[in-house]
């Protein structure tokens, strides 16, 4: 049994998050949550989704499973302007999710979810740097880099404490330094990996430019970057594998 509504605004930006990696996923309709865990086909970037049911205007789940079709959702989603209400009900004998919103309906056919790839875990990090900046910041970060190359330095500084997105290419480079001044906050341990530009670009398209957004950094581990969304009541995490950085 699954029957919500939420947001149009609120729906889409839980969508956006896992659109950007994956075409399909599974969505786990817990009675506290709904929740999305997805890898890309290539295991380098993961997405974590939790959405609290009190991000929902209403919303009744006895913890089942159901596969959907991403890009078809979406467009379904995308008739609805940001604040309207959305009605999300399954029909457990067709397998189909019935959407409703402003005297428009629909049907989505859904996907078997034991044809759509396993849930991937996630492995237990002890990252030693923690930087939270506004998404703003990470957006212009990104931006320069990609004028220059296809993959971003991701650095902390602890003897000057400072959070550096770098890029290097054949002929150009990039260095966009922030300092405490400049962030959120900042934990400056010792940490420099290189990850693939065309994943963060993805990742950073979902991420909201007011949002607060975490990110945590090793040497040359795994990226997290995490932020909320639904007023505090949702919470993204991605997951990026470092390429390994060459004497």
């Amino acid at each position: 049994m699954f029957k919500a509504i939420v947001s149009a605004s609120t729906l889409q930006d839980a969508l956006d998050s896992v659109s950007v990696l994956v075409d399909e996923c599974k969505i786990r309709l817990n009675e506290g949550e709904l929740a999305i865990r997805a890898v890309d086909p290539a295991n380098v970037g993961m997405v974590d989704l939790a959405l609290d049911t009190a991000a929902f205007e209403s919303y009744t789940a006895d913890d089942g499973v159901i596969g959907v079709n991403l890009s078809k959702l979406e467009d379904f989603i995308g008739m609805a302007s940001g604040d309207q209400l959305i009605e999300l009900e399954l029909d457990e004998e067709t397998r189909k999710l019935n959407i409703q919103m402003d005297g428009l309906s629909s049907t989505l056919a859904l996907i078997d979810p034991d044809s759509i790839r396993q849930e991937p875990d996630i492995p237990d990090l002890d990252l030693a740097a923690e930087i939270m900046l506004e998404g703003a910041q990470l957006d212009r970060g990104i931006k320069a880099a990609d004028m220059v190359s296809d993959h971003v330095r991701l650095r902390v500084a602890p003897d000057t404490e400072a959070y550096h997105i770098e890029a290097q290419g054949d002929t150009d480079d990039v260095d966009f330094k922030l300092d405490t001044e400049d962030l959120i906050a900042l934990t400056a341990g010792e940490a420099d990996s290189l990850f693939s530009l065309d994943y963060l670009k993805d990742m950073n398209k979902a991420i909201p430019k007011d949002a607060e957004v975490t990110i945590e950094l090793g040497q040359e581990f795994p990226v997290k970057v995490h932020y909320g969304i639904a007023e505090g009541y949702g919470e993204i995490t991605y997951m990026l594998a470092p390429r390994i950085q060459s004497d």
